[in-house]
């Protein structure tokens, strides 16, 4: 039996990661699991880790951090042809772990997270692409514009507060909020108006806890659009709640599509934030990759 490749990002959860990393590996050797551990400090040596790898020695390529380092992950395999693509594992131990609860993971639940990869359930699974003026790259989770990049970035800064910071940040950036002009084409269809934020969703789930897209699939081969139109504070304070369980969308000022192909254009270029990450700007174009990846899934 080939062994996992376990890529574990020892800086996620603002070095918390680190600290647990003895308890995983004791559990990875009770459950009698064979892997090979690399391990680094610097989240942007993880795309190397996996590229620098002879993936046909191993069975798996287990993704053990959080968003940013899942991302780079990804990254990594969607670069190489896909019959060489391995089956890709989730570990979460970092601060945001949005893609691990498609698997019913809570944030740090890596002991039931090695229960899955025990499982060897393979399920297919769609990856979305970005392609700006410069660059182009992959997410699994989601990607988006406006409001939601200064909250990522504002969370970023309070980060060590733990999975609470997204919250905190989403609070304070609202009361700071403003539109933007955005002509957004979603599948030839042709929509131009002032929005706080675009969020295009491959899952369901962003910052840990917040069901921004709950009715996105990862393997129905489609992206989902959210759209959020001016609204009052006042009002987006109590439209704040209802993000957890997925009901804004009910909400007039939200619009929601499903889509395989979605341009972005604003006024003057705006900040992209693909999985946490802060990569790029629009003009881009976004689009489904139907089937792009294998995960060990619980089923």
């Amino acid at each position: 039996m080939k062994p996992l490749l376990i890529i574990f990002n020892a800086h996620a959860g603002s070095g918390h990661a680190d600290k647990l990393l003895p308890a995983i590996e004791a559990y990875l050797n009770k459950q009698h699991l064979t892997y090979v551990l690399k391990k680094t400090g610097r989240p942007k040596d993880v795309r190397t880790l996996v590229s620098q790898s002879d993936l046909s020695q191993y069975c798996a390529v287990i993704a053990a951090g959080g968003d940013g380092t899942l991302f780079e992950v990804i990254n990594a395999l969607m670069a190489i042809r896909p019959e060489q693509r391995l089956p890709l594992g989730v570990l979460p131990v970092g601060t945001g772990n949005a893609f691990s609860r498609e698997l019913g993971l809570k944030p740090a639940d890596w002991k039931k997270a090695i229960d899955i990869i025990l499982l060897k359930n393979i399920k297919p699974i769609d990856v979305g692409k970005v392609q700006t003026s410069d660059e182009q790259y992959y997410f699994i989770n989601i990607v988006g514009i406006g409001l939601v990049v200064r909250i990522g970035q504002t969370t970023q800064k309070i980060k060590k507060m733990g999975p609470i910071s997204y919250s905190l940040a989403a609070l304070w950036e609202t009361m700071r909020m403003k539109p933007n002009r955005v002509k957004l084409t979603i599948d030839g269809h042709v929509i131009e108006d002032n929005l706080i934020f675009v969020e295009i969703a491959n899952s369901r789930y962003t910052g840990t806890s917040f069901k921004i897209a709950p009715e996105a699939e990862i393997n129905d081969g489609l992206l989902d659009v959210v759209l959020l139109k001016p609204i009052s504070r006042w009002r987006i304070l109590n439209l704040f709640p209802t993000i957890y369980s997925g009901s804004h969308i009910a909400h007039s000022e939200i619009e929601t599509y499903k889509a395989k192909n979605i341009t972005l254009t604003t006024a003057t270029p705006m900040a992209l934030m693909p999985d946490g990450e802060f990569i790029g700007q629009t003009p881009a174009n976004i689009s489904c990759e139907p089937s792009a990846l294998r995960l060990l899934s619980p089923k």
